[in-house]
């Protein structure tokens, strides 16, 4: 034993204070149990990346440059006269910075009435059933656990040759800073992080350029999701070029290597956005018998546990790194370690993209049910045929309903257009509850709204269209 290392006891343990972390917490405390949450930043790093330096911020971003866009082309079609006079980036910061604090004290205050102790420090375990807090003073706590939750989740990739310096190479929250609007950007990477913070500054008025390696953008997501968006891109002026690798920054110039050879591009910034990795290095888990696998991904059971007292969640885990999953995972985890028989076996688990136009997704789409060998069929409604989409000046998107041949149950949805990202839900729930399309086709659905999109589908699946001229049954 090292000398001082003397253990206090902890009942119920949490490791990251993130969205998946102060769920967890809550939760355990919901259900009595005495808990202490660590977190690298202490009170400060409440709400994790999400709240803190990502998800808030990026759609608080998005949301300026749409106003400011929006109405310098779209404003006179409504007859308003407007001009666009520039954005005031140090006055967007100082608003979005009580955004973060206003959101992230309310986190905090939901963890003090919940009697949730926070601690400052990096955690990794140092025996089966005890882990060791390094704070920032160097000092060593020892808190001997009854039971664990880890939500250390994750950090972004890192591009050789392109390492982050906070000047002229910056990562998703160095972006998300910015103080002053740069007149030419490069990004890294064609994936939801790279789309979202290209297409914001395009619309603020920066020249934007996006190289992928892949084909197209969102390539985790259906080509049928990928092209409107593709298509908005080069209406808005940015350069896309997929199929292409970046090499070096020097000067700057941006070498692309493409398919037709090099190619150099002026920027003021580059932006490397080529994904996450998972915070499970440095957990000391050879001492819980766990072994992360090749992408750094811990193995968890239904219920989340990784053994009898240690649970895992959120980027660390297998599946996709939204926070919204490991939310729900951490309602699992926390019932699980407190006795109760519970398991993480959502239908479907919503994919968003915010960006223009947005796109989301959630359950199988026809690819995915024929790997599965499910025959299915798709549905689509068009955005062009939505009254309230025509009314916000729009008619690029659309609204796909994956259902089964037999019996019509739905098995996926996929939106593209605006507010995909709030109408997702409705989606879900149908996925969850089993919903066919005639159950869809007869629940009322308000006018004019964009939610009458799932309506207008599921008449047009079971052969009885209202506003598409399509031979439906008599």
């Amino acid at each position: 034993m090292v000398i001082g290392q003397i253990a206090t006891s902890t009942d119920f343990l949490v490791a990251g204070g993130g969205p998946g972390g102060y769920v967890a917490a809550l939760r355990a405390a919901q259900l009595g149990r005495t808990v202490t949450l660590v977190d690298r930043d202490g009170l400060d790093g409440v709400g994790g990346v999400c709240l803190r330096v990502g998800c808030i911020p990026s759609k608080g971003l998005i949301e300026a440059a749409d106003l400011a866009h929006r109405s310098a082309t779209d404003g006179p079609a409504y007859g308003l006269k407007t001009k666009y006079g520039g954005v005031d980036m140090s006055a967007f910061q100082a608003w979005k910075a009580e955004l973060v604090i206003g959101l992230t004290d309310g986190v905090r205050g939901l963890l003090d009435k919940a009697g949730v102790r926070v601690v400052e420090g990096n955690l990794s375990l140092s025996k089966p059933d005890e882990a060791v807090v390094s704070t920032p003073d160097g000092q060593a706590n020892f808190l001997k656990f009854r039971d664990l939750v880890l939500a250390t989740g994750s950090r972004p990739i890192e591009l050789p040759g392109f390492e982050i310096n906070g000047d002229d190479i910056l990562d998703s929250t160095g972006a998300l800073n910015l103080e002053t609007l740069p007149g030419a950007v490069a990004i890294i990477g064609g994936g939801y992080i790279g789309l979202e913070i290209g297409i914001a500054l395009a619309k603020l008025g920066s020249a934007v350029t996006i190289v992928e390696a892949l084909e197209g953008v969102l390539p985790a997501m259906d080509r049928r999701i990928a092209k409107p968006v593709e298509k908005r891109l080069g209406e808005l002026g940015v350069v896309l070029h997929a199929g292409s690798k970046a090499t070096a920054f020097e000067n700057g110039e941006l070498t692309v290597e493409t398919a037709y050879g090099a190619e150099q591009i002026a920027a003021d910034k580059v932006i490397v956005a080529v994904g996450r990795k998972p915070n499970s290095d440095d957990l000391g888990l050879d001492l819980a018998r766990v072994s992360p696998d090749n992408h750094g991904l811990l193995p968890v059971g239904a219920d989340r546990r990784i053994s009898d007292h240690i649970a895992a969640i959120g980027d660390i885990t297998s599946g996709p790194a939204l926070a919204h999953k490991a939310s729900a995972e951490a309602t699992v985890a926390a019932e699980a370690l407190c006795g109760r028989k519970v398991a993480f076996q959502p239908a479907a688990i919503p994919a968003v993209v915010f960006s223009d136009p947005e796109v989301a997704s959630a359950g199988l789409t026809a690819a995915d049910a024929n790997a599965e060998g499910i025959e299915v069929k798709t549905t689509n409604f068009p955005l062009s045929a939505s009254g309230r989409a025509r009314t916000l000046n729009t008619a690029n998107g659309f609204l796909q309903i994956v259902s089964a041949a037999d019996g019509d149950i739905v098995l996926g949805v996929h939106i593209v257009g605006p507010h995909a990202s709030d109408l997702i839900g409705e989606g879900v729930l149908a996925i969850e509850m089993g919903a066919t399309l005639e159950d869809l086709a007869l629940s009322i659905h308000p006018h004019p709204t964009l939610s009458e999109q799932f309506l207008e589908a599921a008449h047009v699946g079971i052969g009885q269209p209202i506003h598409l001229a399509v031979l439906g049954k008599k």
